[in-house]
């Protein structure tokens, strides 16, 4: 298992070398599934930065990401697109991002870069390697062409079976991860790699490696937080899929309105729960879900026409990629309460569908980014 053995030696050497100590670059949390590091700019100004490894990695590169504004930020984020899956891929990344960093802010390299160095080929030695062969004979040439081809395929093994089961190659580190996920929660995660890896080798995969990989963080995440498992909300995949997600609000203020209708709704019709749904695109986690709420009908609560949402969040002035999917369904949850939702008992199942509430948030939309924003006085919740 090549490419789960060798993020893992990738990790211990970054953080050996950008550790918490050091004087302009901080690693200060790294993990098979992300890495969180801090760079310390020329004014002492702290910039936080995240990265995501992909279950295909490192065939597939690794997300970065960060919630500052900064434009030096962006741009050495950017750049790092331009760096090519192979070998080592994390510290060619983090040895281009951190020396960019370092001269667009104008300040010194951190005293390891050096050993970051010794450990990477130099970059010219990489461009110039097909030069050193052209020597080579026709049947030497053949011959590390076949040395190549099965090298290849064992690497592609190696990160197949990654992309299968992430984990796979340590039980110990599996379970310690997967710990508090119960079993029903870890079949559904072990079936959509099991998915992802058919959709794979048919060359059909669905939305994109970094919105798949996210996601799947995210509903891992979920499946072992607090909330989930105390019936706050419950998460259910539309078909089986990542992209379409069905939310069970089951829990809000006790004393809210809307606490009280549930429990009358409950009484009525049998049902204890406000239902969400959560679509994605394959550009997640740089563009926000699409959130509407499918039942009961609400009036209040910031709700519109046809269930759309009308939260600042929810639309790409006011996404982060930083937010998780929890925080989003626990924010959804306060602001339905603080706008007075109450459940029209009643009304007509009708008047929510997708089509009314894409169009309600595409005006919606189009008013604010006019307009601005308004956030109400504190007496008005």
């Amino acid at each position: 298992m090549a490419c789960i053995a060798s993020l893992k030696q990738e990790l211990k050497l970054a953080e050996s070398l950008f550790g918490k100590d050091n004087e302009r670059f901080q690693i200060h949390k790294a993990n098979m599934d992300e890495l969180m590091c801090t760079f310390i700019g020329s004014g002492d100004e702290e910039f936080v930065i995240h990265c995501n490894f992909t279950d295909s990695y490192p065939s597939s590169p690794p997300v970065w990401f960060s919630t500052s504004e900064d434009p030096v930020i962006s741009t050495a984020i950017e750049q790092l697109s331009e760096i090519s899956a192979s070998g080592q891929l994390l510290l060619k990344m983090l040895r281009h991002l951190v020396r960019d960093l370092c001269e667009l802010h104008g300040v010194k390299e951190p005293e390891t870069m050096p050993i970051l160095d010794q450990q990477l080929p130099q970059e010219d030695n990489e461009e110039n390697m097909g030069s050193a062969d052209e020597g080579l004979s026709d049947d030497e040439d053949e011959e590390d062409d076949d040395e190549d081809e099965d090298e290849d395929a064992n690497d592609m093994d190696d990160c197949m079976d990654h992309y299968a089961m992430e984990e796979e190659p340590s039980k110990q580190d599996s379970n310690k991860d997967d710990k508090d996920i119960d079993a029903a929660n870890y079949a559904v995660l072990e079936r959509l790699r099991n998915n992802q890896r058919r959709e794979y080798l048919k060359g059909s995969v669905s939305g994109s490696v970094q919105a798949t990989d996210r996601l799947m963080k995210e509903l891992r995440d979920i499946y072992r937080s607090d909330s989930f498992k105390k019936k706050i909300y419950t998460v259910d995949l539309v078909n089986d899929s990542l992209y379409d997600w069905h939310i069970k609000m089951h829990t809000v203020d006790n004393d809210s309105p809307l606490y009280a209708d549930l429990q009358q709704l409950k009484e009525k019709e049998g049902k204890d729960h406000l239902l969400l749904n959560m679509t994605f695109k394959e550009n997640y986690p740089f563009d926000p879900p699409f959130v509407r709420v499918v039942f009961p009908v609400l009036t209040g609560g910031y709700v519109l026409g046809g269930g759309a949402i009308c939260m600042e969040l929810l639309t790409k002035q006011g996404w982060s990629s930083a937010y998780t999917i929890e925080a989003v369904i626990l924010q959804i949850a306060a602001t339905l309460v603080k706008g007075k939702a109450r459940i029209q008992f009643g009304a007509s199942k009708r008047q929510y569908s997708l089509a009314r509430a894409q169009q309600s948030f595409k005006s919606l939309v189009q008013i604010h980014e006019k307009n601005g924003w308004f956030t109400p006085p504190k007496e008005d919740g």
